[in-house]
């Protein structure tokens, strides 16, 4: 497996997303390549329990995030895309850290098989870019309403370069929750990541 620590688009490393590349054995019958390895995954982002694995299914256009969990219940998440194709985003919401706010991107996909790591203290959202999109991953903590929080996918002040041309003229669709999302700047001190 490669890892590959990722960059804002500004060119500044962003402390803990992390791109994972398996090692692929393909010829004429097809593939074979480890999914998971927690000893291996260990080794690059340390020690981490998963709990839970999560499965979407999403349209091209549909917009998911950005959503995290706060602490008791805060979810680190291994995303890996099985069909198709979503840009995929981590921002970091860690409000001592000194890129709080940078974002960081992967595009994932069925063909590369990569995997994003978005540790908790950030938040993660996607877009997906092919017709239709499944993602798997798994979380390191249960889904939590009261822990859960959202912030607006479109925030000024993230400034997320989403690839919105890719859906040829039509907005994002957007669950509810993700549409009443707050920005960045209102959320309290207390939903936020110390």
């Amino acid at each position: 497996m490669q890892v590959e620590p990722l960059t804002t688009v500004a060119g500044v490393p962003l402390e803990g997303p992390l791109l994972l590349t398996p090692r692929v054995f393909g010829d004429e019958r097809g593939f074979f390549f480890e999914s998971w390895n927690q000893k291996a995954f260990n080794a690059a982002a340390g020690e981490t329990c998963f709990v839970q694995d999560n499965h979407s299914r999403s349209s091209r256009g549909v917009l998911r995030g950005l959503h995290y969990q706060l602490p008791p219940q805060p979810q680190g998440k291994l995303i890996r895309c099985v069909a198709g194709e979503i840009f995929d985003v981590a921002v970091d919401i860690r409000r001592e850290s000194s890129t709080f706010s940078e974002w960081v991107w992967a595009v994932l996909s069925a063909e590369t098989k990569q995997q994003f790591w978005v540790p908790a203290g950030f938040a993660h959202g996607f877009l997906t870019l092919s017709e239709h999109a499944e993602v798997l991953y798994k979380t390191t903590d249960f889904w939590s309403r009261e822990c859960e929080r959202a912030i607006s996918w479109d925030d000024p002040q993230l400034a997320i370069a989403w690839p919105l041309q890719a859906l040829a003229g039509t907005p994002p669709q957007l669950s509810g929750k993700d549409a009443a999302a707050p920005l960045l700047a209102e959320l309290a001190e207390g939903d936020l990541f110390p």
